[in-house]
């Protein structure tokens, strides 16, 4: 058996357990008085690194869970104090869906290091990466691990070599580590195995490989990638692994036990973790947070390409609009609307405007209007398309607005200072600063709130005292 493997040495696993899993089936519910209770056997676990901020968990905590996600940094970081935290990082866009200042980058990323954040995984949509070179060159420069990740898809543009050069241009740009994030589960077994090989035969960093399991290969796209060599991936806890999210941290650390890339993880302890979860997902599953939909096995994904999340925020705007029995038209809209677009690969935040489009499309008649931020895509403003675009499709949007061309950036003036004169009066911190700058129509009512519940908690301390 030892003959299968390319390398003999453990294989390290991250854990999103913290993050993706419950992005991808709960749609980022978890809270963080579910986390704290695992943190003390997750921490003497050994993992690579724990993924427990970032993506959409920001707008999340402040919008539907009335958390702070500063706060939920600082007590994640106490509460697990040998273990690397990792966040993920829309690149130029941050934590948003615009592109943001230079200034505004390197503050973001100096106070997610400042406040915990070890590894920063910087993607971008569309693999341009002349959006992410500015937080590259931020994360190095206050300490962080910069893991430089290529968004994996696939489309007449989308082949082996178009992700191998693009992996040589982000090491050349100062990454640590690189990633290939297949955020839909699209990566199969023997195209994992060659891609991990040909990364490795390319680059001088470890290669650290993310999947989901929804189209049911996320367990074989694991083990031909160890046989490859990569050198780290991403697993989540048994309760919520599996359907949208990642493959099973237990099952993987099994099925590898006594072989060369054995992970060292103890079995016992895992199921300990797991333990916490399992009451939290039965709590979720009670409360209708976790659809039975993201936890199937979808092979149509192959055909859809709709990552975890974005299909579980799919499922929500139908719910809203009335019209969740139109979930495989919207499903069967999403790849022509994709192509129309100059096939953008769907990770956040153009999986939303791809998805966004194609429910106003089954809903209301092809193009018959597009969001702002069909437009702003359409017209360039997150970067560089792929593909070709469907001209008529992109007339139709901006009509004879000028392309842009150029590093969207490129065009913005900084803004710390202009974000800083306009909530002094409620940013008490830097941190708040720039949730108010990325999430301005959430932040400065939960900043509020947050204070006058700190301010009657001092008053009732005061009248008891």
């Amino acid at each position: 058996m030892d003959e299968l493997f390319e390398v003999r040495k453990p294989l390290f696993l991250t854990d999103t357990i913290l993050r993706d899993s419950h992005q991808s089936q709960a749609a980022t519910r978890m809270k963080l008085e579910d986390m704290l209770p695992a943190c003390e056997v997750l921490d003497t676990m050994g993992y690579w690194s724990l993924e427990c901020w970032g993506g959409a968990t920001f707008d999340a905590c402040m919008r539907f869970l009335h958390e702070d996600p500063w706060e939920r940094l600082r007590a994640l970081r106490r509460a697990l104090p040998h273990t690397r935290l990792q966040m993920l990082l829309r690149g130029q866009n941050l934590l948003g869906y615009r592109h943001y200042a230079d200034d505004m980058v390197d503050a973001f990323c100096r106070k997610s290091i400042e406040n915990g954040i070890d590894v920063v995984r910087i993607f971008d949509a569309l693999n341009d990466v002349r959006n992410m070179e500015k937080a590259i060159t931020a994360v190095k420069k206050y300490g962080g691990i910069v893991e430089a990740a290529l968004s994996y898809t696939t489309s007449p543009v989308h082949n082996e070599d178009y992700f191998v050069e693009k992996a040589v241009l982000l090491e050349q740009m100062g990454a640590d580590t690189i990633c290939i994030k297949d955020m839909a589960n699209l990566l199969l077994p023997m195209d994992a195995y060659s891609l991990v090989k040909k990364l490795k035969e390319r680059l001088s960093l470890p290669v650290h490989l993310h999947t989901h399991n929804t189209t049911g290969t996320g367990d074989m796209v694991y083990l031909m990638a160890a046989m490859a060599g990569v050198d780290i991936v991403d697993c989540a806890l048994s309760p919520f692994a599996n359907g949208s999210s990642q493959p099973a941290t237990e099952s993987l650390v099994a099925t590898l036990r006594g072989t060369p890339r054995d992970t060292g993880l103890d079995l016992k302890k895992l199921g300990e973790a797991a333990a916490q979860f399992k009451k939290v997902a039965a709590r979720m599953e009670k409360e209708g947070t976790i659809s039975s939909k993201v936890l199937r096995v979808d092979p149509n994904t192959l055909l859809y390409q709709v990552p975890g999340g974005m299909l579980s925020n799919l499922i929500s705007q139908l719910k809203q609009a009335n019209a969740e029995e139109r979930l495989e038209e919207v499903l069967a809209e999403v790849p022509r609307v994709r192509r129309d677009f100059g096939y953008p690969p769907l990770v956040t935040p153009t999986s939303q405007i791809v998805g966004t489009q194609a429910v106003l499309n089954v809903l209301a008649g092809r193009y018959r209007s597009f969001t702002r931020e069909s437009k702003s895509l359409l017209r360039g403003e997150y970067g560089d398309l792929p593909g070709e675009v469907n001209e008529n499709i992109r007339r139709m949007a901006i009509g004879d607005d000028e392309l842009i061309t150029c590093r969207p950036a490129d065009l913005l003036e900084d803004e710390l200072d202009r974000v800083r004169e306009r909530y002094h009066d409620i940013a008490r911190t830097d941190e708040d600063l720039l949730s108010c700058a990325m999430f301005e129509q959430v932040a400065p009512e939960f900043i509020r709130k947050r204070d006058d519940l700190v301010v009657h908690e001092i008053d009732v301390d005061w009248l008891h005292g």
